[in-house]
């Protein structure tokens, strides 16, 4: 049977752990040192740990860490890594290197169950959430991961669904204990899970990326049924009601679909849902998924949506797409491979 990780835990869930065992409170800080600044992979290696601590530790748990189980690379240098997961499946986590920052796109379910019909992750169907550690896991055992500059929650699935095992990953990110990375490195992307969206913006200071795609209510519907639920206006009204500063920003993500909500009417109707808001707007061209109905938009319907809600006030950018060659753009990550992987500690 497989042991309990250690890794992904929280300092206080290490205390936790250590106070059951009868070890001193004071080692549950050091096993985090192990874990997260010194990135060990065996209790023998816990050095300052006594060999009869070890041993208890070893006996009921595992240090945990899952290898990558492959890889493809792009023409444009993003790579696709695919990593086992414990629950016998895999997930896919993307690597995007530029001159001067290397991001992650790391997953936080296996699958999705938002239904979003433009996205091949949604196609797969929900399989199941992540632990703190198979989330941080994608980040530990990468191979360019002394590199990372920023790291993005916007692999497979929907970070806000599986809200408790992102928060303590988030946790152990940013605090001093852990990895320690300030909280302007990372940014979360959500569809809008209303009741997670207000603990993450409560307890967390990392960027936020919100999937808007469309401002009318009844369009939005027919793409993302997500907005019968958590409909984007209450959304919004959230936002407003959020100091954001210059430490920490709101950004909407736009996938732009020729025909379907890249009119004028759709420019004038973003600009009077965003009005007054702090925030910037990024429109993504859509990476065609199979079957499906909806086609991008050229590159001169995109630079004239830019261009106008930029005369509206609103800071808008085009996405650059990288890694669609090798099926990693923004959509298409969607795991084909299901064979049993064999999990390792």
């Amino acid at each position: 049977m497989q042991k309990e990780w250690l890794f992904g835990k929280t300092l206080s869930e290490l205390t936790e752990c250590v106070q059951a065992l009868g070890m001193p409170r004071f080692s549950a800080g050091q096993i985090a040192s192990w874990l997260y600044g010194q990135g060990v992979t065996s209790f023998d290696a816990m050095t300052n740990l006594s060999l009869r601590n070890r041993t208890l530790l070893s006996e009921r748990y595992e240090v945990g860490v899952l290898p990558v189980a492959d890889v493809a690379e792009s023409t444009d240098g993003t790579k696709k890594y695919l990593f086992p997961t414990l629950q016998q499946r895999f997930i896919e986590s993307a690597y995007i290197p530029e001159a001067d920052r290397a991001t992650l796109c790391v997953s936080s379910q296996s699958g999705c169950r938002m239904g979003c019909r433009f996205c091949m992750t949604a196609r797969q169907g929900f399989v199941h959430h992540l632990t703190t550690g198979e989330i941080l896991n994608q980040i530990r055992t990468l191979p360019e991961s002394s590199s990372l500059t920023n790291i993005v929650y916007m692999g497979m699935g929907e970070p806000l669904d599986n809200w408790p095992e992102v928060r303590r990953s988030l946790e152990i990110l940013t605090a001093a204990w852990g990895y320690g990375w300030s909280p302007s490195r990372i940014t979360l992307s959500t569809i809008g899970v209303i009741p997670a969206l207000r603990e993450f913006l409560a307890q967390t200071k990392v960027h936020l990326a919100v999937s808007l795609h469309n401002p009318f209510a009844d369009e939005r519907l027919e793409m993302m049924p997500i907005q019968q639920r958590y409909p984007i206006e209450e959304v919004v009204r959230i936002l407003r009601d959020y100091d954001f500063t210059h430490q920490r920003r709101v950004s909407f993500e736009y996938i732009v679909f020729r025909g379907l909500n890249d009119t004028p009417a759709h420019v004038a109707a973003l600009s009077r849902l965003l009005a007054g808001l702090k925030c910037r707007i990024n429109l993504i061209r859509f990476h065609a998924i199979p079957d499906a109905p909806m086609q991008g938009a050229d590159e001169a319907t995109m630079i004239r949506m830019r261009d106008a809600l930029s005369r509206k006030g609103i800071i808008t950018t085009i996405r650059t797409s990288r890694g669609e060659d090798i099926q990693a753009a923004c959509g298409l990550l969607a795991t084909t491979r299901n064979d049993k992987p064999s999990p390792q500690g």
